[in-house]
């Protein structure tokens, strides 16, 4: 039976096992932050170009990041036989399922949800990556959740056009200035 004191002890050293692992996996955050900005921002180009029969291509891009950050993981699995936590398992979970609805989402209901589609996927991008900060106690995540949370809110009130411009922006927000962060404070320990 673990005292108070050792319980607290472990749960702040998951907690720093689980921020380190995002720090040093902090690429991953930056890598789906720049593919969502490439993404979505090529989308709204190829839309006001008026080329409505191609403008979904990029989307194709999604599915190389996901193999990419599978593969990513596994590789450094194999290689540092890392312990997992509970928190890493939940968070990477949830990206996981995340990921994968929205994939499904964007390739098979993409119709059915219509102008809806943007603001429900920054809503839950806001979720993943708020709930992401709350665990590894990192307030740009925190607060990149919230900024992204309100405007997919707010993109209900936007013409669809736009959406996809929102959501390269919503991208920079949540993922890109988080991600460069993580790394920037990663690089500050390792000196």
């Amino acid at each position: 039976m673990l005292t108070p004191e050792e319980s607290i002890l472990l749960i702040t050293r998951t907690i720093e096992d689980t921020k380190n692992r995002f720090r040093e996996n902090g690429h991953i955050i930056l890598l789906w932050g720049f593919l969502m900005f490439v993404v979505t921002l090529s989308q709204y180009i190829l839309l006001r170009m008026e080329l409505y029969r191609i403008h979904w291509y990029p989307n194709f891009l999604y599915p190389l990041g996901a193999v990419y950050t599978f593969v990513y993981f596994l590789k450094e699995h194999k290689k540092h036989n890392l312990p997992r936590t509970i928190i890493g398992n939940i968070i990477g979970a949830l990206g996981w399922l995340l990921g994968a609805n929205f994939m499904i989402l964007g390739f098979f209901f993409s119709q059915k949800l219509g102008e809806a589609i943007a603001p429900v996927f920054l809503i839950f991008l806001a979720l993943f990556t708020f709930v992401s900060g709350i665990a590894i106690r990192f307030r740009p995540l925190i607060i990149g959740g919230i900024v992204l949370n309100l405007t997919g809110i707010a993109t209900f009130y936007f013409d669809w056009i736009y959406h996809l411009l929102i959501m390269s922006i919503g991208s920079v927000i949540a993922l890109i200035i988080p991600g460069i962060l993580l790394n920037r404070e990663s690089k500050k320990e390792d000196v």
